[in-house]
């Protein structure tokens, strides 16, 4: 860089109220944004150019993701509902209804099939993401629930609780698999490794932690950070 350029590219205005999410589409062209104003918006990538602002949510908009195969985005909601929505056009494709609470957090399978919703009120729900059917209902958390990852391999969902723990089920059946103890505080985020042998969790105790994914084992607990992660 030259000392008088900027190394900022774009910076997207439009919102409202607090950006609380962003997600890229997997061809890198798009991303979406989130916000407390009950919208998502749609830019341009390469331009940063609004293309669509994505309106139907009565409260803030807390989680975004895009489907693995780019066509649809989904977006999370403190009005207790997941809206699934073309993302070439931003058309309103599904409502979500089943959570009695705020749901703060979304993810796609990587067949782009199913999309799992974590919400506070305790539980995990598996949707058909193609008609927006409910699958399942994971039941076990003891408090709300901040996080979802699917395995690479699509089998496992992982979730993570402001009960300290984070849980493993079986993405087909809904079973849970694991209970994974050792932090101190909320859990607030979770990602499984690339090739889905590890499960890092990060957590309000400072600290991240690494799980084996296949039998729950703790690895490390890498500790550095002054406040929550």
């Amino acid at each position: 860089m030259q000392k008088n350029w900027s190394a900022a590219l774009q910076t997207l205005e439009g919102h409202t109220e607090m950006v609380r999410a962003v997600a890229f589409s997997p061809d890198g062209k798009q991303l979406a944004s989130a916000s407390g104003d009950g919208t998502v918006r749609l830019w341009d990538a390469a331009t940063g150019a609004a293309l669509q602002t994505l309106k139907g949510h009565t409260k803030g908009v807390g989680a975004v993701a895009f489907s693995p195969d780019g066509k649809q985005l989904a977006s999370a909601s403190g009005d207790k509902t997941v809206r699934l929505w073309d993302a070439a056009t931003g058309a309103a494709l599904q409502t979500l209804e089943g959570h009695t609470k705020g749901v703060w957090a979304v993810a796609f399978s990587p067949d782009s099939k199913q999309l799992a919703s974590a919400s506070d009120d305790k539980t995990v729900r598996l949707w058909d993401a193609a008609i927006g059917a409910a699958l399942q209902t994971l039941e076990g958390h003891t408090s709300w629930v901040w996080a979802v990852a699917f395995s690479p391999d699509g089998k496992q969902l992982a979730s993570a609780s402001g009960d300290k723990t984070v849980w493993l089920w079986d993405a087909a059946t809904g079973a849970a698999l694991q209970t994974l103890k050792g932090h101190t505080n909320l859990v607030g985020a979770v990602a499984f490794s690339p090739d889905g042998k590890q499960l890092a969790s990060a957590s309000g105790d400072k600290t991240v932690r690494l799980w084996d994914a296949a039998t729950g084992a703790a690895l490390q607990t890498l500790k550095g950070h002054t406040n929550w992660v």
